[in-house]
């Protein structure tokens, strides 16, 4: 196949892996056009790729990068591909390999858990660099997540001899004394996500087996009270709605060959009026350790359906929008 003048030539040297490159009815492709100024027509192994230099350069780097892991007989799906569309689109200069073949953990049904950015590279770097690891951002960026399935990772590997997680059972709009049961049942529906996420790393028999002995932790903050936590891999969640007695309290519990992961995001704080954060508090008092990684999130994290990326940059403008009211207020009572 000719390409017209100007026109970008690439030629690949195996049918097979080409076919999974483009996806079924050439949909991968279709998403590199979609998603830039490109037009691409394809011959056999062989694509012509017109358009803007800028995104002729972009497409073709993600097409040759692609290429490269399917040979090595990784699948590919369409949100790969929109993956690395994001990726390319936040840092040219990040290889796709390092964040693609980075396997966090090998979940049951065989699912490989991987990071899924840039942001999500760097946590999970930082996670198994440093002891105390906070993750701090708006929701769907997998900062939970993430720290969970490397919490099971080390656990199989025997790294730590147990894992221990928790959140503070804060009422988010709902009061705890009226519901029914014991302590225990009632802080139940706050501890529910992490359950379920537990649920998908392991099989469900398995997971019951390891919280009979102990071994898997779930428990709202107030259990951590008074406690050294040696040989664990703690997370603590929704760590925004901690007081700062509560998060001093909890960090110190860290013991011998421990990991402690703070995750939480300072816009979602559920505490009454006037009290403080305890994340925004220890961000504030602790960001000079060097020995502890303060992991920040953006919106161009999220990795849940797109709508929740336009959700999360809605209210970021709102907030702005009424904050600047706010002040203009100000100025005019002066």
């Amino acid at each position: 196949m000719e390409c017209a003048q100007g026109t970008h030539r690439l030629v690949l040297d195996d049918a097979g892996v080409a076919q999974v490159l483009y996806g079924p009815g050439n949909k991968h492709l279709q998403l590199l056009q979609s998603a830039t100024s490109v037009e691409i027509a394809v011959r056999g192994t062989e694509l012509c790729i017109n358009g803007s230099d800028e995104d002729v350069t972009l497409v073709r780097q993600i097409i040759e990068e692609l290429y490269a892991l399917v040979r090595e007989g990784r699948p590919l799906y369409a949100n790969d591909v929109e993956q690395a569309l994001r990726i390319k689109g936040q840092d040219r200069r990040v290889r796709l390999r390092d964040i693609f073949m980075d396997t966090v953990y090998v979940a049951s049904r065989h699912r490989v858990i991987t990071p899924q950015g840039i942001g999500q590279k760097r946590y999970i770097d930082a996670l198994r660099k440093f002891d105390m690891v906070f993750g701090i951002g708006p929701a769907g960026t997998g900062k939970t997540y993430l720290a969970m399935a490397m919490a099971v990772a080390a656990l199989k590997k025997q790294e730590v001899q147990r894992i221990v997680i928790t959140r503070p059972a804060v009422e988010a709009g709902e009061k705890l004394g009226f519901l029914p049961g014991d302590l225990a049942e009632k802080v139940n529906p706050y501890l529910r996500p992490l359950y379920d996420a537990l649920h998908d790393m392991l099989d469900y028999d398995q997971v019951n087996r390891l919280m009979e002995r102990g071994t898997i932790e779930v428990a709202p903050l107030a259990f951590m009270r008074g406690r050294t936590l040696n040989g664990s891999f703690v997370v603590l969640d929704e760590a925004q709605n901690t007081t700062s007695e509560q998060m001093k309290m909890f960090l110190t519990r860290l013991g011998y060959d421990s990991k402690a992961v703070i995750t939480g995001d300072v816009t979602q704080v559920d505490l009454p009026s006037g009290t403080r954060s305890g994340l925004r508090e220890a961000k504030r008092i602790l960001a000079g350790l060097e020995k502890i990684a303060f992991c920040e999130f953006t919106d161009a994290d999220v990795v849940r359906h797109p709508l929740v990326q336009d959700v999360i940059r809605a209210y970021q403008a709102d907030d702005l929008l009424r904050k600047s009211k706010k002040e203009e207020g100000r100025d005019g009572q002066q």
